[in-house]
């Protein structure tokens, strides 16, 4: 041991008795300094792809950390190896001159670098310690690789198994202390997209010590259950809660926080997306940010505790997403209260939807819901169709006459989807009917009615009101309360929708609810989805419809070949970083991934991985600083 060199100074975290250790292990397992690279473990083609097969999952989510920290250490002489759990090399990213000299000591895929077959070296070290470790020049055991610095750190599961370990070598020479910090930050992001992708229709808790962390990568998260147990964790939830392996999927939520499951989600419920301030049973103080990607019984246990049963029907359209839950907020101040509201957004993202919920959830949801589309109509109809018509009252009229959707919704809800397509002469009548509360049919006399008014639109109605193709009045009696509901593409519960979506068509089929690969859960998260809602429910329902009898997993195949060329077509984006520290990167990846989205905080906290709560405060406090 007295040929290692020991004059750089340890980086902060490393144990220096790790290589000590390591040397001892190759003495006793008859390795010696000088030997020759023969007879070394390697895969064949084969293997290879059986490995690849094998480890799909890691080295999908993988592969996007790795060309992500590769683009800012390229050109410095550095190559990133991912291996698996035997230390078996999968992939590798690295610049070609120095990919050329690492070719000749094995460092590319299919080669193994377990510590009983390489010696000391930062991948097979770092496998057996179970901790990030460096291994720098002599301090590796056999000589032959004493121009290496490695820098690696191990990959679990969010169950604790060990996946294999991420590492960066480069020549010794060469080597900085940031590496080790580097590397470190790339096992973070990749269990935590890991632990994202397994878990998308859980319930989660993201916490830290420090609120100023939530929505960092340091921050700690586990999934849990609807009866509070915990489903799985990330390295930081480990290490916050002292979780062990044997605890997941047998501990219950109440064993680690000094509060139930039920009286969080009402706290959460009362505090609207703030941070809850908790203690774990040890004592100490956190912080805790609730992420229910679908509504758990938990939540309607809540909410009938509450006091809430009435307004289940907008519970059940509330799945997470920050502007979804603000609008329903919104919606419940004015229940009941005759206020007409005004539906906003693109076509497709549920406006139908939103207004049967606003019906269902308010006092006339014993009364008739009318929805009338405006745009569908035909002209020379939408008046009789609307305002009703006297017997006789025109040439092809009914003969018992019509009384017109306006009185049909008398007592409950009328509903008028497309309004911002209603003909001008329309508008003017309509305005007349909401001044006065009666509704002249045509060739027949005024009748009272009394309705509550909720209209539709993807229009933008100050240019039409320009273009004077729809009346200024009428828009403001209409916008008594406006409500825009946001594209699928800037929702942060599509995982949950997706949930709902697939536990409707399994009821309808009468079969389990299937779960989506990780494959298609990721590009789902990455589409654009123009077609918001409608196109995600219709490529979801006929992918169901191409399961076969023992499948209940749907896997990219299960597209339509339009759907599946549609889906593959974006590409995640890629933030810039900046800074050494942990914290100097994950505000660097932060401020890039708002950059790369043009400032849309939801696309930037989607590609993040993170909730927008989060992102908000990460931004909040990067600002403070």
């Amino acid at each position: 041991m007295g040929s290692l060199n020991h004059h750089a100074a340890v980086p902060l975290g490393l144990d220096p008795g790790d290589i000590s250790r390591s040397w001892q292990r190759c003495r006793m397992a008859g390795l010696a300094p000088e030997q020759t690279r023969v007879d070394q473990p390697h895969f064949s083609q084969a293997e290879r792809r059986q490995a690849a097969e094998r480890h799909a999952t890691l080295i999908s989510q993988a592969r996007p950390v790795m060309e992500y920290f590769y683009s800012q250490i390229k050109d410095s002489g550095c190559i990133m190896l991912l291996s698996d759990e035997n230390g078996y090399l999968l992939e590798a990213a690295g610049d070609v001159d120095f990919c050329t000299r690492a070719a000749k000591v094995a460092l590319q895929p299919g080669a193994c670098w377990a510590e009983d077959a390489r010696g000391t070296n930062a991948v097979g070290t770092a496998l057996i310690e179970g901790k990030p470790i460096v291994v720098n020049g002599t301090e590796h055991y056999l000589r032959h690789n004493n121009f290496l610095a490695c820098a690696a750190a191990p990959l679990t599961e969010p169950s604790g198994k060990l996946l294999g370990v991420i590492d960066i070598s480069c020549d010794a020479r060469r080597y900085h202390p940031h590496t080790f910090g580097l590397v470190r930050a790339a096992a973070q992001m990749i269990e935590n997209r890991i632990f994202e992708i397994s878990f998308i229709n859980q319930t989660k808790l993201r916490f830290h010590l420090s609120s100023d962390c939530l929505g960092s990568v340091m921050e700690g998260a586990i999934a849990i259950s609807e009866d509070g147990r915990i489903l799985g964790a990330n390295r930081s939830g480990f290490n916050m809660l002292g979780l062990r392996q044997m605890d997941i999927g047998h501990q219950d939520f109440g064993k680690f926080f000094d509060m139930s499951l039920q009286d969080l989600m009402d706290l959460d419920r009362r505090t609207q997306g703030r941070p809850v301030v908790m203690h774990l049973r040890r004592g100490e103080t956190i912080y805790v940010s609730v992420e229910q990607m679908r509504v758990p019984n938990i939540r309607r246990m809540a909410s009938v505790s509450a006091g809430a049963a009435k307004t289940d029907a907008l519970n059940e359209l509330d799945t997470g997403d920050e502007r979804v839950g603000k609008a329903i907020g919104q919606l419940r101040r004015v229940l009941g209260r005759k206020v007409p509201i005004l539906l906003q957004g693109e076509t497709g993202v549920g406006k139908d939807f939103f207004a049967r919920a606003i019906h269902q959830a308010g006092p006339r949801t014993g009364g008739p819901f009318v929805a009338v589309n405006c745009a569908a109509l035909p002209e020379t109809l939408i008046e009789s169709e609307l305002f009703g018509h006297a017997p006789g009252a025109f040439t092809g009229a009914k003969r018992e006459g019509s009384v017109g959707r306006i009185r049909e919704a008398n007592g409950g809800t009328l509903f008028l989807d497309e309004i911002g397509d209603m003909p001008l002469q329309m508008q003017t009548r309509l305005l007349r009917v909401l001044e006065e509360g009666q509704v002249t049919p045509v060739g027949g006399k005024p009748v009272p009615v009394d309705f509550l008014l909720i209209s539709a639109t993807h229009a933008d109605f100050t240019a039409r009101i320009a273009a004077k193709t729809f009346r200024a009045d009428l828009y403001y009696r209409l916008n008594g309360l406006a409500i825009s509901l946001p594209p699928l593409r800037e929702r942060m519960d599509i995982m949950a929708l997706i949930g709902r979506i697939l536990a409707r068509e399994a009821q309808a089929r009468g079969g389990e609810v299937p779960t989506l690969s990780l494959e298609l859960a990721q590009a789902c998260t990455r589409y654009a989805w123009p077609g918001n809602l409608r196109q995600l429910s219709g490529m979801l329902r006929t992918a169901c419809l191409m399961l076969e009898e023992d499948e209940n997993m749907l896997c990219m195949h299960h597209l339509s070949e339009e759907a599946l060329r549609e889906m593959r077509q974006k590409p995640m984006p890629t933030p810039e970083p900046a800074g050494s520290t942990l914290r100097a990167q994950s505000d660097a990846m932060i401020a890039g991934a708002v950059s790369e989205a043009g400032g849309n905080i939801a696309a930037a906290a989607r590609n993040l991985g993170i909730s927008r709560n989060t992102l908000y405060r990460r931004l909040a406090a990067m600002r403070a600083h």
